[in-house]
């Protein structure tokens, strides 16, 4: 039989497309088969590519996930369009079409290798819980309540130090993207596993993309760039750059990207970071007292200053102009996408970090005579 050079072409890419494939479903599965693999793997070749390749992406004022985003759309559909009038006009034929779909499936598979690399190993690895030593503590609503006072006292107190807008909201500078790399660098001295190289986190030109889908922040493997939404009111900012900067060390489980953003706010030097902090953090707290006790967390709402209750209705006014069936169809992609990586809680996870702050502060709520420590 013989072979031309297109046919030996398309079967190259065919054969990439396959092997690909497989190295990163063995990948996936010896990561998922072994903590120990993953931590090696995190710790070592994830932490070089951060500071080699995600260093070079880091450079660019802008995000290189968002431009290739729109780009590869772009090529994708002018492919299409330009396929099919061909085929319209019979100047196209099944290898056409075999020779799109190969360089789509080529696509996809060098994309599974990328996310594999840079991101789904990592879902393998020991828990920051467990490197940091908190322990998995049992509360009460009372409790739970006690804790919603502390983070409430300390945001009304930070609340005074803010610059606000006309509208009453907190706003949080031009420098978040740096004042973030420092907040993480700064937490990585109190947690050796958070130490390293961390890229400057970007917010999105057009974050619209993201508000439709009701995302306040992504954390893109293909690149390793921390990217935010940046139409969002300003004080969801610090927290949502530092939660995605947190992916770059490997950490992907989002309660536990929640928990290292707020105590990377709250160690922060910089006032703006703390409020973000602490009013996230309440924000979470009182979530879930709402659901066991309403009359406690009316009381703690109750507590926050008119600035803070502007910020929150300025954020809940913001959102609900996105409510909708896109957002609905992003929730469940996303739900079934953690759900898919060991997360049994999908969407759900990101709440539990509360459980985390409670183990932060359990010694004092056990021990009132004990001062609540930052770390």
């Amino acid at each position: 039989m013989k072979f031309t050079e297109k046919s030996l072409s398309l079967s190259r890419r065919f054969i990439f497309s396959i092997l690909s494939a497989c190295v990163s479903l063995l990948l996936l599965f010896a990561a998922q088969s072994s903590s120990a693999f993953s931590n090696w793997y995190s710790e070592h070749i994830y932490k070089m590519l951060v500071s080699t390749y995600g260093r070079a992406t880091g450079l660019l004022p802008f995000s290189l996930a968002e431009l290739l985003l729109y780009l590869s759309a772009g090529v994708f559909l002018a492919s299409l369009l330009y396929l099919l009038a061909k085929t319209i006009r019979k100047k196209a034929g099944w290898n056409n079409w075999k020779n799109f779909g190969l360089n789509l499936l080529a696509a996809a598979a060098s994309l599974f290798l990328l996310y594999t690399l840079c991101c789904g190993i990592n879902y393998g690895r020991t828990s920051f819980s467990e490197t940091a030593s908190l322990e998995n503590v049992s509360y009460t609503a009372e409790e739970l309540s006690a804790v919603c006072k502390i983070l409430a006292e300390k945001t009304n107190e930070l609340s005074e130090k803010m610059t606000r807008a006309e509208d009453r909201t907190a706003l949080m500078g031009s420098s978040i993207n740096e004042q973030a790399q420092s907040a993480m660098e700064h937490l990585g001295t109190l947690y050796p596993e958070l130490s390293g190289y961390y890229p400057r986190p970007k917010g999105l030109t057009f974050p619209a993309f993201l508000s439709i889908q009701n995302l306040s922040g992504i954390y893109s493997p293909f690149t390793i760039e921390a990217n935010y939404n940046s139409a969002m009111t300003e004080y969801n900012l610090p927290f949502t750059a530092c939660h995605e900067l947190s992916h770059l060390r490997g950490f992907m489980q989002e309660e536990e990207a929640n928990f290292i953003a707020w105590l990377a706010c709250i160690n922060s030097e910089e006032d703006t970071f703390q409020y973000s902090g602490y009013l996230m953090g309440w924000l979470y707290a009182s979530n879930q007292l709402y659901k066991i006790d309403y009359d406690a967390y009316r009381n703690t709402y109750d507590s926050l200053s008119p600035d803070v209750r502007a910020d929150l209705n300025a954020n809940n006014q913001f959102w609900e102009q996105y409510e909708g069936q896109i957002a609905e169809v992003s929730n469940q992609i996303n739900d079934s996408y953690l759900k898919a990586n060991g997360q049994t809680d999908g969407v759900q996870s990101y709440d539990r970090m509360v459980d985390l702050i409670m183990s932060h502060y359990w010694d004092y709520i056990s021990n009132t005579e004990k001062e609540p420590m930052q770390k």
